[in-house]
């Protein structure tokens, strides 16, 4: 006979953990306990010590769907000649890191009960049991117990109690579980927010949207606006109340049918849709399929979801199935409304009627967004169903740190050992409530885990409002300040996700970055790891005429493209005022109010302004996203020997400046081919192979001077799956090992998790 304490880290708290040890333990005849403690599951187990053997098999090679153990410790103990197994209360230990699993959509059980006239939960819209249901967007405190949840203002009924307290049941600790007689109960609102009476809400709710309406529905961690996505007025009607004038829209499937009834989807893709994370997934759109021509118009993909909650499969079913727009409930730069009386308020002249219900939303989490390039998975926004699962760091963080990322899609994250926690999606911190959503977030985060920051990482930029934060809180509260350059902190991400410290070749493009020499970053090429980088290479610096208005005006950007290249601007004047062009031009020769830019992103937006594909932007990365599929509908190119070629200038003996790469050659091959009447999308095409083909020839000349064979591709300009597929496959072709993102997005949403990185890094022995 033995007795035995064993302690499991990781995510093992409200997926149901306790109760599978509980059942484990019984069917083995082990007598015992499991406690909660924070960050971890205590067992106590005693019984014959092959026995016990089993049970650790057992424990950590099959445990609930939703659990991740992350480490498991055991030490002996005095035979007490215990029977019975019991689960204890939890047990708070500040110490301790603590872990909770991200919400995540029905199960099937749940969703068999949902639509089951028998079932006593049936058309429950808030039905859940311990492999599903909400998690972060209710927790108010760890360890993760019912009082320390929203659910706490909803006593159990003597049915659901019994299913709580019955070791065999599925319910058994399900910390949010309630039913029609004891949980949260759906209201009708008005377009004021006054209660509408109905007795049937739900289905009202569903007529509106059919006859046409725009509806805002309280989901799982925010509110959507939600329409007919079929309806093209109704849908041009949500843009303009909104205020959201091109960016596409978000589509939601009854099933997977539908989506493939929508758009081309394959395995990888199918898998994403169906996955408990219930992420958007951005899709090929088939050819002629029923769609408002307003919801997407001019992307190379539709974001489609299935129903994340049992509240929208109920939606769907009572709609008929068919498509429905469900987008973020805000207006444009706007975080999420989460609360009931902020919903009204904000969404008040967008909405034509409210479908709330009484269960609080702790933690505004919008939804995550990826997809898959070149047979891997790609995000392009981490938040619900993803968040707060923590990422291993390569190095472990020797004190609390907090990262605040950068301005745009911004993300923060915590760090304590090993352990990085990053929040999720933020949005834009261009606006005062989105600042304040930011500063609570942060204050949450840091409740909820336990985590008090000695030190704060963040970006170089001085105007980005994490940035001010840090600075500000740092002085306040006499903190460290970590300052960390934004390319590196791209590289970093990508590193640390690989569990690598470095070192590495790092390509790093995206739209704008501080850089060390005042000058905005953005086409670089970086050799070095976690803690320290060198720019061994970049694009040759153009200007900015008017600076952050070249980045809403893409015209501006070609025409200092072309003359930067010696050619005229005889491709915009059919499109572009004479005095405008006047203007920039003298801009350009005077060097006023034109910041010099090596941007990657800027250098798209050119190409795209020289096609006339886009002019002027409403979204960042819209003209990017329109030339790119303009690029993927022309095909491959035919004619390898048309093909467009950057150059790379040498530097002169001595000299140890990065090198340079100059797209002149590049700008001047597009102009001339679109002066003799080539098709723009054969254009397209060429110059999205002559970037991909560049990538490759730099990083062939830096293995030459470096021997690394190691390249992660990172920043924002790698959302294009055109040119991240092709540059992969050069790469690889010439025996690099490419290193891309898969656990955070590639653009500015991975920033935190790098800048804790290097943190980490800057802080370790090993890495010195």
């Amino acid at each position: 006979m033995e007795r035995r304490e064993i302690e499991v880290c990781g995510t093992v708290q409200g997926v149901g953990f306790r109760p599978f040890v509980h059942a484990l333990a019984t069917r083995l005849g082990l007598a015992g306990s499991v406690r909660n403690r924070a960050g971890a599951a205590v067992v106590v187990v005693e019984g014959d010590r092959s026995v016990i053997e089993q049970f650790l098999d057992e424990l950590t090679e099959s445990p609930p769907p939703l659990a991740r153990i992350d480490g498991v410790t055991t030490a002996r103990r005095l035979v007490r000649g215990e029977v019975g197994f019991r689960i204890e209360p939890s047990e708070p230990d500040a110490a301790a890191a603590p872990c909770l699993p991200p919400d995540t959509a029905p199960c099937d059980a749940c969703l068999r009960e949902l639509f089951d006239p028998a079932d006593r939960r049936f058309g429950y819209p808030f039905i859940n049991c311990v492999n599903c249901g909400p998690r972060l967007t209710i927790a108010t405190g760890l360890p993760y117990d019912r009082p320390r949840t929203t659910m706490a203002g909803f006593p159990l009924c003597p049915d659901c109690r019994a299913e709580y307290e019955d070791p065999a049941d599925r319910r058994f600790h399900a910390q949010p579980i309630a039913c029609p007689r004891c949980g949260p109960r759906l209201e009708l609102r008005d377009a004021a927010g006054r209660p509408a009476p109905n007795d049937a809400p739900l289905d009202a709710f569903a007529a509106a949207l059919r006859a046409g309406r725009i509806g805002a529905l309280k989901g799982v961690g925010g509110y959507h606006l939600v329409c007919d996505a079929r309806n093209d007025a109704a849908v041009a009607d949500l843009r303009r109340r909104k205020g959201r004038e091109e960016k596409p829209l978000a589509i939601m499937a009854a099933d997977l049918a539908a989506a493939r009834a929508l758009c081309e989807v394959d395995g990888g893709e199918a898998d994403l849709l169906r996955s408990p994370r219930r992420p958007i997934v951005l899709l090929r759109p088939r050819a002629g399929a029923v769609i408002a021509a307003g919801v997407a118009a001019g992307s190379p993909s539709l974001g489609v979801t299935l129903p994340p909650s049992p509240l929208h499969h109920l939606l769907m079913r009572s709609v008929g199935g068919g498509l429905l727009v469900m987008t973020s409930g805000n207006r444009s730069d706007e975080p999420i409304a989460h609360r009931d009386e902020e919903a009204f308020s904000r969404l008040s002249g967008i909405a034509d009627l409210f479908l709330t219900h009484d269960r609080p939303i702790q933690v505004r989490c919008d939804d995550s967004v990826t997809r898959r390039i070149a047979g891997a998975e790609q995000p392009v926004r981490r938040s619900r169903g993803d968040v707060p699962r923590p990422l291993d760091l390569p190095v472990a963080c020797g004190r609390p740190t907090l990262a605040v990322g950068g301005q745009l899609k911004a993300t923060f994250a915590l760090g304590r050992g090993r352990q990085a926690l990053l929040s999720h999606h933020l949005g834009d911190l261009d606006g005062l409530a989105a600042v304040r959503a930011f500063e609570e977030d942060v204050a949450h985060y840091e409740r909820l885990f336990g985590v008090r920051p000695e030190r704060i990482a963040h970006d170089l930029h001085p105007d980005y409002a994490s940035t001010r934060y840090a600075r500000e809180r740092a002085a306040r509260e006499g903190l460290e300040l970590v300052p960390v350059q934004h390319h590196h902190a791209h590289l970093a991400a990508c590193l640390a996700e690989h569990g690598l410290t470095g070192p590495a070749i790092g390509v790093v493009f995206d739209g704008t970055g501080f850089g060390t020499d005042g000058a905005i970053w953005g086409g670089e090429f970086l050799v070095g790891d976690c803690r320290t980088v060198r720019r061994v290479a970049h694009l040759r610096y153009v200007s900015m005429p008017g600076g952050a208005r070249a980045v809403r005006e893409p015209w501006r950007t070609a025409a200092a493209h072309l003359l930067d290249a010696g050619c005229d601007l005889s491709p915009l004047e059919p499109r572009i005022a004479p005095t405008a062009l006047q203007i920039v031009g003298r801009m350009l020769d005077r060097g006023v109010n034109a910041p010099p830019t090596s941007s990657v992103g800027r250098l798209f937006d050119a190409v795209a302004g020289l096609l006339g594909v886009r002019d002027r932007t409403s979204y960042e990365g819209q003209a990017a996203a329109e030339l790119e599929r303009l690029a993927d509908a022309a095909g491959p190119e035919p004619d390898p020997s048309a093909g467009y070629r950057f150059a790379l200038l040498e530097p002169l003996p001595g000299d140890v400046s990065p090198r340079v790469v100059d797209a002149r050659p590049v700008v001047r091959a597009a102009a001339g081919d679109l002066g003799r009447g080539v098709n723009r999308g054969r254009i397209a095409r060429r110059f999205h192979d002559a970037a991909a083909e560049m990538i490759a020839d730099v990083c062939r000349r830096l293995r030459a001077t470096t021997g690394l064979d190691r390249v992660a591709l990172s920043g924002g300009v790698f959302q294009n799956a055109l040119l991240t597929a092709g540059a992969t496959a050069r790469l690889e072709r010439d025996g690099f090992r490419v290193l891309r993102h898969r656990l955070t997005p590639p653009g500015d949403g991975g920033l935190s998790l790098g800048q804790l990185a290097v943190a980490a890094a800057r802080d370790s022995p090993e890495q010195r």
